[in-house]
This record gives structure tokens, sequence and C-alpha cells, in this order.
């Protein structure tokens, strides 16, 4: 063979790389703060460790991906919210514990590098880190030709958060009669697409320009709603002692998610009609005819987090809440029980 062959025969464009890495340095050194340490671009990413603020720092560590929502992303060729959903959902995760995030990274992979499209992605990565104070500390873009159809990319992401020992939200004293709390969701969240997917887009023969008389919006501006961060109207609430437990309702909808926090003698008791069910939810359940129970263990159902708190103290939560323009629904009650939740 008289031809040289390179890297890029191969379908792997180091030219392209370095060109989205050039784009998502800009993105990065928006969320850096005094205890980042490194530029992105170094092998590890460096953070200080000094938590002078706390007598017994925690880290908390979680990661997540946004599953089969990037279909949406791709089918709309909208990408800057998905980036923003990925950061939202691992911050409302490490959240439930108490937690405030410290830093966040990223792993990009696609079979070919478009770097428009990946510099959008990491740009509503760097909005959504700005928001939560923060940083983004470093990630791995891959380009794995003959990986991913062409178009289509994966993501996921990975974040540190730090809580003092003493302040670790565990849900351990949660107790009968307690109130349960709930904030709404913008939609569908990151989870549950593979369902709706099939319900909107077969059975229902919806396109994702389709516009919903339900929503009154198109299905793909339904469907990419970017999942809400919670920790803006939390924070303030973390450091009070008010709050027993934390549940994000991701996969596994109210039904399987609120037991993850609950002791071994109880169980919660949700009264359906408590609070705003969003439409796309009840039309999703019509278009396939799908069991109550199956919706609630799929979907948020328009609930993001569950708040369990005393029965005392539901009123300042509640008026804390308000006050930041954030609703706040009663939606149940813990009882006597087995770690279960029961919908009434």
């Amino acid at each position: 063979m008289s031809k040289s062959i390179s890297y890029s025969d191969a379908g792997v464009s180091i030219d392209n790389a370095n060109l989205s890495l050039a784009k998502i340095k800009n993105f990065a050194k928006t969320t850096f703060n005094d205890q980042t340490l490194t530029e992105i671009g170094s092998f590890g990413g460096m953070f200080s460790g000094a938590f002078p603020q706390m007598k017994e720092p925690i880290l908390v560590a979680s990661a997540d991906g946004v599953g089969t929502k990037l279909k949406i992303a791709f089918l709309t060729n909208t990408h800057d919210t998905i980036g923003q959903d990925l950061v939202n959902h691992c911050v409302d995760d490490i959240l439930v514990q108490g937690a405030r995030p410290l830093f966040f990274m990223d792993y990009f992979a696609t079979g070919k590098l478009n770097p428009d499209v990946t510099a959008s992605v990491v740009e509503g990565i760097s909005i959504a880190c700005k928001e939560n104070s923060c940083v983004l500390l470093g990630g791995e873009t891959a380009e794995m030709p003959g990986f991913y159809a062409a178009g289509e990319y994966d993501l996921a992401g990975f974040i540190v958060g730090v809580v003092d020992k003493a302040k670790v939200i565990d849900g351990k004293n949660i107790k009968s009669g307690d109130a349960v709390l709930a904030l709404p969701s913008s939609g569908l969240h990151t989870n549950g697409f593979s369902l709706a997917r099939k319900l909107l887009f077969y059975v229902g023969r919806y396109k994702v320009d389709t516009i919903l008389k339900e929503t009154g919006e198109a299905v793909g501006e339904t469907l990419l709603k970017p999942h809400k961060s919670y920790l803006p109207p939390l924070k303030d609430l973390l450091d009070s002692s008010v709050i027993k437990g934390l549940a994000h309702i991701t996969g596994g909808g109210l039904l399987e998610n609120i037991p993850r926090i609950l002791p071994e003698n109880v169980s919660v008791e949700i009264k359906r009609g408590t609070w705003d069910e969003l439409p796309i939810f009840s039309l999703m359940q019509k278009l396939g005819n799908v069991k109550e129970t199956e919706m609630f263990r799929t979907f948020n159902m328009g609930i993001g987090m569950v708040i369990v708190c005393a029965e005392k103290d539901k009123a300042k939560i509640k008026l804390h809440l308000e006050n930041l323009g954030e609703k706040c629904f009663e939606i149940g009650r813990v009882i006597e029980g087995n770690k279960e939740v029961t919908i009434v």
C-alpha cells in the first residue's frame, strides 16, 4: 500500500477534537471559583479540599445520564438544554442528602465530532453549573467511529458535593404523622422517555413539531423542558433542621423513590389531586390506556422533589418557598407501615 493511513482516515479528527476543546474551555472558565486549581485540559481536575466553615465535611458523589431524552434532542436539533438536564439531575441527586455541589465533570461520546453540537451541549452544562454555583472541572470528549448512529451522541455526568456531617439529611427521624410536601416538576425531567416516545410517536403518531392542544406547545418543546434544579429554593433550608427527608422523583416515580428515604416502620400515603398534574401525563395515559400504577412508577406525574417534615414545620417551609415564587403542595402524610407508598 503506497498511501499513508492517518487517524482521520479511520474516522477520528484530532483537529475537530481540539476545536471542540477550545470552545469548551471558554464555557468552563465561566464556572471557575477560588477553589478551582487547574485549567481545562489537564490530565486531572484539581479542586481545593479545604472547608474551614465545616467541622466534619462529608463528600457526596453521584453519576447519571439523561436517558433517551437524547433522542428528542436529535429529532429537534436542540442541544443546549440537554446539558442543563444533566447537571440539574445530578445536583438534585446529592441535594437530597443536604449536599451543595462543588464540581461537575461530563462524558460526551459520538461517532463523528461536530464542534458546534459539542459546544452547544457544554454551553448548557456551563449555564446550569453557574446557576448551581458548581465548577465545571473537566470531562471527556470521545470520538468513536462506527459506535454511534450518525448525528447521535451519549452524555453522562459526574458530580461531587459537600455537607457537614451534622447536617446530613438521611430520613432517619421521619415518623408517623409527618407532613409530605412536594415541589412541581417542569415536565418529564429526564425519566420515562422510552415509554413517552412509544406513546406519542408510535401510538399517537405525533411528530416533534405537532402542536398539542393539551399543552399549547409542540411535542418536542413539551418534552425538552429542562429538568429543574431544586437547590435554589431549598438551599436556605438545608441548615435549618426543618427538613427530615428529601426524595428526588426520578426513575421509579413517587412509588419507588420515596421509600428510599423512609425508616423501616413507616409508609407514605399520597392523595391524588392535591397537586397540579401536568396535561402531558394524562394525554400519555389516555393514548396507551396505561395503568395508574405504571404511570406513577415511570413518570414523576408533575412532582420533582418531595419534602418530609414535622407537621409543626410545614407552614414555615411553605412560606419560605412561596416567598421565592415556588409552588409547594401538601400531598400526603407519613403513616405507620413498611416503607410503602400508597396513592389514594
